[in-house]
C-alpha cells in the first residue's frame, strides 16, 4: 500500500550537502581588466626604463656641464680680481656678491670645513673641478658650519672661499621625477582603459548575443555586419549566418512536432479500436493495448524533451504540486510517499513544468527505486528554504546507481542496466528534468544516499518579496508616516 505522510523523515539529514548545487562564485578576471592589467604593465614598466635610461644619459652631461659652469665662474673672478686694484678689488667682490649671489671670502687656515657629499654626481663634478682647477682647488659643502657650495681657490699667495649657490647647479628633485611619473603613469592608464574597451567591445557584444541564441532569442543576437575592423566584420558575418540556421533548424523542428501528435496518434488510435474489436484473446488484447500506451508515452517523452525553452515564472505552492503530483498516482500499490514540505514555501516557477519535473522523479523512483526486500518504492520528498534558494529533495530507497553511471543519467536515451531490464522508457526522464529546472534557472544533480538509494537535489530560487505600497487616503493622496510623539 501507498501511504502520504506529512510529519518529518527519518534517516540521513533532509538534504545532504552536494558540492554541484552550491553557487560559488568564480574566482577570476573579465577580458577586460586583463587587458587593462597587461597593457598598464607594459606602459608602466617602459616608462621606469625610459626614465631610468633618461636619468642614466643625462647624468654625465649635467654633471659636466655644472663643473664647466663652476670652473668658468672661478677663473673668470680669479683673473678679474688679479687684474684689479687693491680698492678695486673690493667694489669688485661686493658686486658679485649684491648681483650675482658670488661670496669671495679669505681662507684662513684656522677655517673648518666638510666636503661635498660623496653622492655619483658630487663626486663626478669634483673630479672634473679638480680637472680644470688643479689639484690645489678645495670643494665643500660648508665651512665654519656655513653651508652652501664652497670652492676653495688661490690668487698668486692668497687663499680664497668661493660661496655659490647650490640650487644653481643641483640636479632634479626626486618630488619633481616622481610628479612627472605619476602624471605619465596616470595618462598611460586611461590610454590603456580606453584602448581594452576598445578591444573587447566586440567580444562583449558576442558574448552577449552567443546567450541570446543560448536562450532562442534569435532575434535579439544579430552582430553589426558593417564594422571596421575585417576579423570582428567577418566574426560577425559569419555568427549571423549560424544564428539564421539554428532559427530556421528551430522553427522546422517546432513545424516537424507540432505534426507528431496528428500523424501518430491517429494510427494508434485506430490500433487500439482495432484490437478492442478484433482480437478475441483477452490475454494478447491487454498487451498489445499496452504496448499501445507505451508507444504514446514515449512520444509524450519526446514532446516533453523537445518542448521550447521558454517559460514565464511566478510564484508557486511548492506544497500544492507535489500533492497534486502524488493524487495523480495514489492508485499505484508499489510505490510509498513520505512528504515534509511547508505549506507556505514557494518558490519562482512555472507550475505545470514543476508538476512535469517532480511526476518524472516520482515515476522514475517508481520504477527503478522499488526496496529488494519489499519490491515497493519507498519514497521521500523534502524541502527546506536556504537563503535566496529552496532545496528540494526526492530520494529512494533502492540498490541506487553505479558511481560511474551517475553523470550519465541526465543525459538524452541513456539508460543503465536497471532500466533496460524493464526498457519501459525511452531514456528521457531525467533529461527532461535537468531541462526543465534549468529553464526555470535552477539546478539540478543526482547522488547516492549514504545508506543506500538514489536522491535527486534540485535547487529553485525564491520568490522576491513585494516592495510595500505605500498607504493612500480617500481622495487619492499619499499618507506620510507621522513620528510618534514624545
Amino acid at each position: 500500500m501507498r501511504s502520504i505522510h506529512a510529519e518529518p523523515v527519518t534517516g540521513p539529514a533532509p538534504l545532504e550537502p552536494n558540492a554541484s548545487l552550491e553557487m560559488r562564485p568564480r574566482v577570476g578576471l573579465s577580458l577586460f581588466w586583463r587587458t587593462f592589467f597587461l597593457l598598464s604593465i607594459l606602459l608602466v614598466g617602459s616608462i621606469i626604463a625610459w626614465l631610468q635610461t633618461f636619468r642614466a644619459l643625462e647624468f654625465e652631461p649635467r654633471a659636466v656641464q655644472t663643473a664647466q659652469q663652476i670652473a668658468t665662474l672661478v677663473n673668470l673672478s680669479r683673473a678679474a680680481l688679479m687684474h684689479a686694484d687693491p680698492i678695486a678689488r673690493v667694489s669688485l667682490i661686493k658686486t658679485l656678491a649684491d648681483q650675482e649671489g658670488v661670496r669671495i671670502l679669505p681662507r684662513e687656515p684656522v677655517d673648518r670645513f666638510e666636503s661635498l657629499k660623496s653622492s655619483a654626481m658630487d663626486q663626478r663634478i669634483v673630479d672634473e673641478l679638480v680637472t680644470r682647477l688643479g689639484s690645489g682647488a678645495i670643494m665643500a659643502s660648508s665651512v665654519n658650519r656655513e653651508p652652501g657650495f664652497w670652492i676653495g681657490f688661490r690668487i698668486e699667495q692668497d687663499n680664497y672661499w668661493m660661496l655659490l649657490d647650490r640650487a644653481r647647479f643641483s640636479n632634479v628633485g626626486g618630488r619633481t621625477w616622481l610628479v612627472w611619473l605619476i602624471t605619465a603613469a596616470g595618462l598611460s592608464l586611461a590610454g590603456a582603459a580606453v584602448i581594452a574597451r576598445l578591444i573587447n567591445r566586440p567580444l562583449k557584444q558576442l558574448s552577449f548575443a552567443a546567450s541570446r541564441v543560448r536562450d532562442g532569442d534569435f532575434d535579439a543576437s544579430r552582430l553589426d555586419e558593417r564594422a571596421v575592423t575585417s576579423e570582428i566584420r567577418e566574426v560577425n558575418i559569419g555568427f549571423n549566418r549560424m544564428a539564421q540556421q539554428l532559427a530556421k533548424i528551430e522553427q522546422d523542428r517546432a513545424v516537424m512536432l507540432a505534426g507528431i501528435s496528428h500523424d501518430l496518434r491517429t494510427p494508434l488510435a485506430r490500433l487500439r479500436l482495432e484490437t478492442e474489436m478484433s482480437v478475441a484473446d483477452t490475454d494478447a488484447r491487454e498487451h498489445m493495448a499496452a504496448d499501445i500506451d507505451q508507444l504514446d508515452a514515449i512520444i509524450d517523452k519526446f514532446l516533453d524533451y523537445a518542448r521550447p525553452d521558454h517559460t514565464e515564472l511566478k510564484p508557486v505552492s511548492l506544497s500544492e504540486v507535489v500533492e497534486s503530483c502524488i493524487y495523480a498516482i495514489q492508485d499505484h500499490e508499489d510505490i510509498r510517499v513520505n512528504v515534509d514540505v511547508s505549506r507556505n514555501l514557494e518558490v519562482l516557477a512555472d507550475e505545470v513544468e514543476l508538476a512535469r519535473v517532480i511526476s518524472n522523479l516520482l515515476e522514475n523512483a517508481r520504477r527503478y527505486g522499488k526496496s529488494p526486500d519489499t519490491g515497493v518504492a519507498l519514497v521521500e520528498i523534502v524541502a527546506k528554504s536556504r537563503n535566496e534558494w529552496v532545496l528540494l529533495k526526492v530520494r529512494d530507497h533502492g540498490v541506487g546507481v553505479a558511481p560511474e553511471v551517475l553523470p550519465n543519467l541526465v543525459k538524452p536515451f541513456f539508460r543503465g542496466d536497471s532500466a533496460r531490464t524493464a526498457a519501459t522508457g525511452a531514456g528521457l526522464g531525467l533529461a527532461i528534468v535537468d531541462k526543465t529546472v534549468q529553464r526555470m534557472g535552477g539546478i539540478f544533480a543526482l547522488a547516492n544516499t549514504t545508506s543506500g538509494g538514489l536522491a535527486a537535489h534540485i535547487k529553485l530560487q525564491k520568490p522576491k518579496p513585494m516592495p510595500a505600497m505605500p498607504e493612500r487616503s480617500h481622495d487619492g493622496r499619499r499618507v506620510e508616516e507621522q513620528p510618534a510623539s514624545a
